[in-house]
């Protein structure tokens, strides 16, 4: 079972916590304000109240001992730089870091975070994306401009085999799943028939799929 530290119990560290404790994970969350743990000690998380900023409150948590450490301060940027530092400088696996904009993604990454959330960014720009063509009913933000999409299958691949379209060296997408009455199926096979019944998770970018006419 893997171990999490969460900090900062606003909106999205609730939905964090709810996530992870969903996949049965070990957690422990920290917000300096009692109030703000209530309502997840029925998720069966440890909850300590704490102000994070101080190297003392971190040290006592052993955050060497977590598989990653997210850090999701709402409105104190300062908190989150110097919590980020912390966990860093006290041995952590990885810290996920959540912030607001650019410049904030500058300043965290050089305070160590390995890896940054952009929550509001990544539900709009997959609203966005989703919303705005009605052959793709979900995106994924990842990384570098790629994200996984659940689409159809263009008109013109039905009937015909992965391997037939060439999908991977042609449009630069590769296959993930098949998706049908909500049933994923992994790793499709490259004899794999495409239908316009079931729905497809690939993984690319945004020029790829209009080369795919998708």
């Amino acid at each position: 079972m893997k171990s999490f530290l969460i900090i900062g119990m606003g909106t999205f560290g609730h939905l964090l916590t709810q996530a992870f404790a969903k996949q049965k994970c070990d957690l422990m969350v920290v917000d300096i304000n009692e109030s703000a743990l209530e309502d997840v000690l029925s998720l069966g998380v440890s909850a300590k109240i704490g102000d994070c900023t101080n190297p003392e409150t971190l040290k006592s948590f052993d955050v060497a001992s977590f598989d990653a450490c997210f850090v999701c301060v709402s409105g104190d940027f300062q908190s989150s730089l110097q919590i980020t530092s912390l966990l860093k400088e006290l041995g952590a696996v990885s810290v996920f870091s959540k912030a607001a904009g650019d410049i904030h993604e500058k300043f965290l990454r050089r305070n160590g975070a390995d890896f940054i959330i952009y929550p509001e960014r990544e539900t709009a720009e997959s609203l966005a994306v989703s919303e705005s063509n009605d052959s793709i009913f979900d995106c994924i933000p990842l990384a570098d401009g790629f994200n996984v999409y659940e689409i159809t299958a263009p008109a013109a691949w039905h009937g015909k085999r992965i391997c037939d379209v060439n999908v991977r060296s042609k449009y630069n997408l590769s296959i993930l799943a098949t998706v049908k009455d909500g049933k994923i199926t992994p790793m499709p096979p490259i004899d794999y028939v495409f239908n316009k019944e079931e729905h497809l998770m690939v993984l690319g970018d945004s020029e790829s799929l209009r080369r795919a006419d998708i």
